[in-house]
């Protein structure tokens, strides 16, 4: 595995491979590797003749009382679960070079960026969309991996592919969970011993609401009364958003009667969580 730091170098590794006809996957992450990265990683080497990876802590997508210092940041153990999995380049990128002083452009996915996560934390999508293009710019490839977990995430970024006629597959990948279904994500780590026993009720709250739609219960707000119920079984979780939504809008349904996108997110002590569930009307 190479490691690269200048985006300049990055960029034309990147455009002699695509002038050799090679196939470039990437997976753009915040580094603190876990399951879940690993997991799309192997999904891209397994589908292109290259596999890039991408650590980069991205400034602009934390608000002002949120977590950017504290973000786990883990290296050395990374660089190892890379070669494990067999990540031909490792794009570690400085701040100053991605944002220089003076930068200005913003890339802004609008409607899509407004609902869900947008609402509490703002200006957070715009920063992952401007952190996205450019990489996408610096690391040309043919597919990139976005895990389903970070739901709103992928459709941001595979409807800024579409609007900007950016020549890259955005392709999800299923959410990879613990044993007791808690979806893998690098801020679980946050959590103590008592709050980490309490967290896989998210989970399980989003499997009580796929289970009243498998009975035919039509109407959202059944569900969402009956996931916020199990919610509520810890006093160590406090509800953020439960929502049903489309899942190409995100605009909440009115009724089940086709495919739903259930979501939420909470918190568990100071560590925020967010988890969904795609589900279907029986038919």
């Amino acid at each position: 595995m190479k490691i690269i730091q200048s985006p300049q170098e990055m960029q034309e590794i990147s455009a002699g491979l695509r002038i050799s006809k090679n196939t470039i996957g990437f997976v753009p992450t915040m580094g603190a590797l876990h399951q879940g990265h690993l997991s799309l990683i192997q999904k891209c080497r397994k589908e292109n003749d290259t596999a890039v990876v991408s650590i980069f802590v991205n400034p602009i997508q934390f608000g002002p009382s949120e977590d950017y210092q504290k973000y786990p940041r883990s290296l050395p153990q990374d660089k190892k679960l890379l070669e494990s999995v067999s990540a031909d380049f490792l794009f570690v990128p400085e701040a100053n070079e991605m944002f220089p002083f003076g930068y200005q452009t913003k890339i802004t996915v609008e409607s899509l960026s407004a609902p869900l996560c947008g609402k509490f934390r703002p200006g957070h999508f715009q920063g992952v969309a401007t952190i996205v293009m450019k990489l996408f710019h610096i690391v040309i490839p043919t597919r990139a991996y976005f895990g389903e977990k970070d739901y709103q995430q992928f459709r941001i970024i595979k409807q800024m592919a579409a609007d900007l006629n950016l020549p890259v597959e955005i392709l999800p990948c299923p959410t990879a969970r613990e044993p007791d279904g808690l979806a893998v994500s690098s801020r679980n780590q946050y959590l103590s011993a008592l709050e980490r026993k309490h967290a896989p009720l998210v989970y399980q709250s989003l499997l009580e609401g796929g289970k009243l739609v498998e009975k035919k219960e039509k109407k959202p707000e059944v569900i969402r009364t009956a996931v916020i119920k199990k919610l509520q079984e810890s006093s160590l979780i406090s509800i953020e958003y439960v929502e049903i939504v489309h899942p190409e809008t995100l605009v909440p349904v009115r009724e089940i009667d086709e495919t739903v996108l259930l979501a939420l997110a909470v918190r568990i002590g100071k560590t925020r969580l967010i988890d969904n569930l795609m589900i279907q009307p029986a038919s």
